[in-house]
């Protein structure tokens, strides 16, 4: 408390959950209902089917939510950089003391600043020809090596690395790490790229030149890469604008291999999208893409194996039956016939062997499988009860008692309807406080 000479100058020292409220009633007087024009930041839409989002223009920004029964009306899909005009009430959200936005409805205003750009740099480079169709190439179906564009600290490089090894373990990944967001991004991100280009083209129709000095033994070559991921995780459009910038397109376009764009969650959109031979939904997307399971390879290689002993058998039936044509018309020189079965039969021998050590190979990976299933299966289901263990944890975390006990309290009529607001109270009106170990019947007294 402050002192003054004059008592009646003296500050009222008021609790900050009354502060709050007179705050919130002081502007319900003076402003509400509010009309806002403002570009839209940071919009997301809750599994309640709330929304929040930001509201801002070249100098300030207000917290504004839209709840699930206001969002349901809305006619079109908000995105960030959007200039919208909204019509609510203003409040303080008491338990952050924030001023808050309640939108109750919503509708375009045109585009915001930074859409118009990326609009404009659209349209430039369309024209430009490096959206086109018939530029985009196909993807490799078993590459050589993949190059991955991204920053070290992101979980998208996890996210992508993960799929990768699970897939096509035995394929080479060089990383080559770039900032992904800030001024500093776009320069990074081309570097990254023109030094991947130049690995795909080390190996890159060049003729062996047997006069130069070999590689020493135990030096690896330089894996040449043969399609290239740039990939990054969601954000709002100011995060993802570096993959907007005009030199990274023109850069992008110049690849000698095939690009996937991974970048932001599948409702988001770059440049960058548009010039890559293809754009991938999430950066997990984008490497299962370029990734064909190894599996699926092997169950090619096994099933080529079985059209070719088909074959060979065929055609050993086959030429059987024309040295028994040709050995009955010759009539009697039985030593031409004879090798000949001898020949036929060592083939008929080295058949029969390969076919038998094809099949144990089988029968003994099928047994190597079947001894390791028990193992999994105990994994996998302490892997679940673990998860149960953890969901029980969190549930009882949530438990209403424990928020009471903390010395909260629920108001209620006594019919039992809830309170939340002072907008639903007036002086003289019973109230029920429910605490944590009981009720107690309340009334309501005007505020002084």
């Amino acid at each position: 408390m402050f002192e003054t000479d004059n008592p009646a100058m003296t500050p009222r020292v008021w609790q900050i959950g009354a502060l709050c409220r007179a705050i919130a009633a002081a502007l319900d007087s003076r402003f509400n209902p509010v009309v806002v024009r403002g570009e839209l930041s940071g919009f997301s839409r809750a599994s309640s089917g709330h929304c929040y989002f930001s509201l801002k223009d070249e100098s300030a920004q207000v917290r504004c939510a839209m709840f699930r029964r206001a969002a349901s009306s809305l006619d079109f899909s908000p995105r960030d950089g959007e200039l919208v005009e909204v019509r609510g009430r203003l409040g303080v959200y008491e338990p952050r003391g924030d001023l808050q936005l309640i939108v109750e409805s919503m509708s375009r205003a045109g585009q915001g600043a930074l859409f118009e750009q990326f609009l404009q740099l659209k349209a430039k480079l369309e024209a430009q020809g490096l959206f086109a169709a018939e530029r985009k190439r196909q993807l490799p179906v078993l590459p050589r090596g993949i190059g991955v564009v991204t920053s070290l600290g992101a979980a998208a490089l996890h996210d992508v690395v993960t799929t990768l090894q699970r897939r096509v373990s035995h394929i080479p990944v060089v990383i080559a790490p770039a900032t992904v967001q800030g001024s500093n991004a776009p320069g990074e991100l081309i570097q990254a790229l023109l030094n991947l280009y130049r690995l795909t083209q080390e190996g890159r129709g060049l003729e062996p030149d047997f006069t130069k000095k070999t590689k020493k033994k135990g030096e690896s070559a330089a894996p040449c890469i043969d399609v290239i991921l740039l990939v990054r995780g969601g954000g709002s459009m100011e995060d993802l604008w570096a993959f907007n910038d005009e030199q990274l397109a023109h850069t992008l376009a110049q690849s000698p291999v095939p690009i996937v764009c991974g970048v932001g969650h599948e409702t988001d959109f770059t440049i960058a999208d548009f010039v890559a031979d293809l754009r991938a939904p999430t950066p997990t997307a984008a490497a299962e893409l370029v990734a064909q399971p190894r599996q699926l390879w092997l169950g090619a290689l096994d099933a080529a194996a079985r059209r070719l002993q088909d074959a060979v058998l065929r055609r050993l039936d086959q030429q059987s039956q024309r040295l028994d044509l040709t050995t009955s018309r010759l009539g009697r020189p039985s030593a031409l016939v004879g090798r000949q079965g001898l020949r036929l039969g060592a083939s008929a021998q080295r058949l029969q062997l390969a076919s038998t050590h094809f099949v144990q190979q089988r029968q003994q990976a099928l047994l190597r499988q079947q001894a390791a299933l028990p193992t999994a299966a105990q994994r996998g289901l302490q892997r679940q009860d673990e998860r149960l263990q953890r969901a029980a944890l969190r549930l009882g975390l949530l438990d209403p008692h424990l928020v009471l006990a903390r010395g909260y309290a629920w108001l209620s009529t006594p019919d039992g309807v809830g309170i939340s607001s002072v907008q639903q109270t007036w002086p003289g009106q019973a109230v029920r406080a429910t605490l944590a170990d009981g009720a107690v019947d309340l009334t309501v007294t005007p505020s002084i």
